[in-house]
């Protein structure tokens, strides 16, 4: 184990941490995003979502 408490040594992690809607994603992450399981249902809440508020959508969950 790791000082950072991870099992990777912080070295062979990424330099860069992306966050929000910086990266393209689709109606599956925003739903994880929001906690929620991939439901038909949750899947559809999640393109209309997208359509209306764009990268914005899945901002409010991830930092």
């Amino acid at each position: 184990m790791t000082t950072n408490g991870g099992k990777t040594p912080a070295e062979r992690r990424p330099a860069e941490l992306y966050t929000g809607g910086e990266r393209p994603f689709d109606a599956e992450d925003l739903v994880r995003a929001s906690g929620r399981e991939p439901t038909p249902e949750s899947l559809e809440w999640a393109k209309r979502l997208i359509e209306e508020k764009g990268a914005a959508a899945i901002e409010r969950y991830l930092p």
